[in-house]
């Protein structure tokens, strides 16, 4: 019996997931070459695919340090990876057919609305343009003022590339550096501070809602996807800043030996990095065990749809917010600002929840059967993954090789989404619609 396959066969999703894995595998193939390390030595395969996985998901885990580990072209390959990852591969792949004057398809303009995870199909193309553009414009205001600060610590053509790929990796909130220690020189530092920040944020919140935002509507004039975004992400942030603030106040090392001021700001800092950006400017490892928690339930959370960002999105937790205000006050509704969601919006969110919490449990105890490490510390690190954040308590670089693998695909997994992850392996191209009669069960 003949089998013939082609990508035609394949639905979006399962192109969505190749075509990353295809990104990751070029990436690890110029990683493994000489010219990629600063002493000339190959990477080993696996450490190259770990380091092109994390580069691709946008996620920062790293097992060599990448100012040091790496030559200029394998910092520039990383930055590459990091920027097709963080706009997506349809995005990128686009921008390619511009420039060389192609049409896009009905297929992959399919494709892309599931990269970019937006509702409707027309109109993608002016929506990729955009992405685009705006993702330039900020990236390059961003490296000019870092580069100006940067000035007064190196040489002109140092700090430009510095301020370069700092910004394109906390936009992407990707959270690798090449300062060997993250931030942790700028604890206290109100410029690089407030610029990684708002990087960090404008690339978590979804291009989408920078559009309305610039648009200069009136909040009461969102969208609801505008309104819920914005909500929770200052939600997140005002709690984190004053959870991190309370918790990390007196530890002396972190917060305790800092004045009030750097107290504030480095607080402020490690509310931000968790949405899925990765940078420090404290030591991860020495936060208070409470504090680790508390940090691990904002990488779960993560960022919002469309954005650079992992995690199960701000808007999945919104969603499943309002479902238990609702059955609390006894509603059959559920509603946000005045809208009321759909049941297809309640079972996508609860899905992704429920896939993603399946999946981190699943690492997390093959982790501690495979590694010689805490639980908490190993449990941050499979969150860290999914939630393409970065930031580790110290134990990724003494992961075994079977411990790198499932981080890996960990990465993987949090980078393409665990929604487009199950409907790649189960969703069927024909589907057959069969309604059983319906009965109860007892819950609860």
């Amino acid at each position: 019996m003949k089998i013939n396959l082609s990508t035609r066969d394949l639905t979006p999703a399962q192109m969505l997931s190749l075509g990353y894995l295809f990104i990751i595998l070029i990436g690890t193939f110029l990683l493994t070459l000489p010219i990629a390390t600063a002493d000339g030595v190959r990477m080993n395969a696996l450490d190259a695919l770990f380091t092109a996985t994390s580069a691709t998901a946008v996620t920062g885990l790293i097992v060599e340090t990448t100012s040091t580990y790496f030559s200029t072209f394998g910092q520039v390959v990383i930055l590459s990876l990091i920027q097709i990852g963080g706009l997506g591969i349809m995005t990128m792949s686009t921008l390619v057919a511009f420039l060389l004057g192609k049409k896009i398809t009905l297929r992959e303009r399919l494709i892309i609305q599931q990269d970019l995870d937006q509702f409707e199909l027309s109109g993608i193309i002016r929506i990729v343009r955009y992405v685009i553009g705006v993702t330039f414009v900020i990236e390059a205001t961003g490296a000019f003022i870092l580069f100006l600060r940067f000035l007064s610590d190196m040489p002109v053509g140092r700090a430009f590339y510095y301020g370069v790929f700092h910004s394109i990796s906390a936009f992407n909130n990707a959270g690798f550096d090449i300062f060997g220690n993250s931030l942790e020189n700028f604890t206290g530092d109100i410029v690089v501070n407030f610029v990684i920040t708002t990087l960090i944020i404008l690339g978590g919140i979804g291009f989408a809602v920078i559009a309305e935002v610039y648009a200069g509507r009136s909040f009461k004039n969102f969208s609801l996807q505008t309104k819920l975004v914005l909500s929770v992400t200052g939600i997140l942030i005002l709690l984190g800043t004053i959870v991190a603030f309370i918790l990390e106040y007196s530890n002396p090392a972190t917060l305790g030996e800092l004045a009030f001021g750097e107290k504030v700001i480095a607080s402020y800092f490690l509310a931000v990095t968790p949405r899925t950006a990765g940078f420090n400017t404290v030591p991860t490892g020495a936060l208070n065990s409470s504090t680790i928690f508390f940090t691990i339930m904002l990488m779960f959370i993560g960022a919002s749809p469309g954005s650079t960002g992992g995690g199960v999105k701000t808007t999945t937790f919104g969603a499943l917010a309002a479902v238990l205000y609702a059955k609390a006050r006894g509603r059959d509704d559920i509603e946000i600002y005045n809208r009321r969601l759909g049941k297809e919006v309640i079972y996508n969110a609860l899905s992704i929840i429920l896939i993603a919490l399946l999946l981190v449990v699943t690492v997390t105890m093959a982790l501690t059967i495979t590694e010689q490490a805490e639980f908490l510390d190993l449990f941050f690190e499979a969150v860290s993954a999914f939630g393409t954040v970065g930031l580790s308590t110290g134990v990724t670089g003494s992961l075994s090789t079977m411990g790198r693998v499932l981080i890996i695909m960990t990465m993987f997994a949090g980078r393409v989404g665990p929604l487009t992850i199950a409907l790649a392996i189960g969703e069927q191209k024909d589907k057959v619609n069969v309604r059983y009669p319906k009965e109860n069960i007892l819950v609860g």
